[in-house]
């Protein structure tokens, strides 16, 4: 499917997206919360058919997939690295990073805006 803009984090405030943005980008080592792009690459555009693109995901989907690792009740992860990650991760940090992603433009549309 093509990628299309996501939704749901443009009426975000400033604070949360800046959140967002850096566990993204850098993660919180205070939380041991390693970045998203450690593993889903640099602008969450994916790596390999391992790691999926998470950016211009609708901020919704994010928020229930991190949700649903928290709560263990997603489990396709193998190594349980996204449900480590979501457990150290507050509900006001989910929220963040999700906003932030759908914010994001994917693979597809990066491309053809460089």
């Amino acid at each position: 499917m093509p990628v299309t803009p996501g939704q749901g984090g443009d009426e975000a405030e400033e604070a949360l997206l800046a959140r967002g943005q850096q566990l993204a980008e850098r993660g919180d080592w205070n939380a041991y919360i390693v970045s998203c792009q450690s593993c889903h690459g640099p602008g969450g555009t994916g790596v390999g058919s391992t790691f999926p693109g998470v950016a211009s995901q609708h901020a919704g989907y994010i928020s229930a997939q991190l949700t649903a690792w928290k709560n263990e009740t997603r489990s396709n992860d193998p190594q349980n690295l996204m449900g480590a990650i979501a457990k150290r991760m507050s509900d006001n940090d989910i929220q963040a990073v999700s906003a932030w992603y759908a914010t994001q433009p994917g693979s597809e549309e990066q491309e053809t805006a460089q």
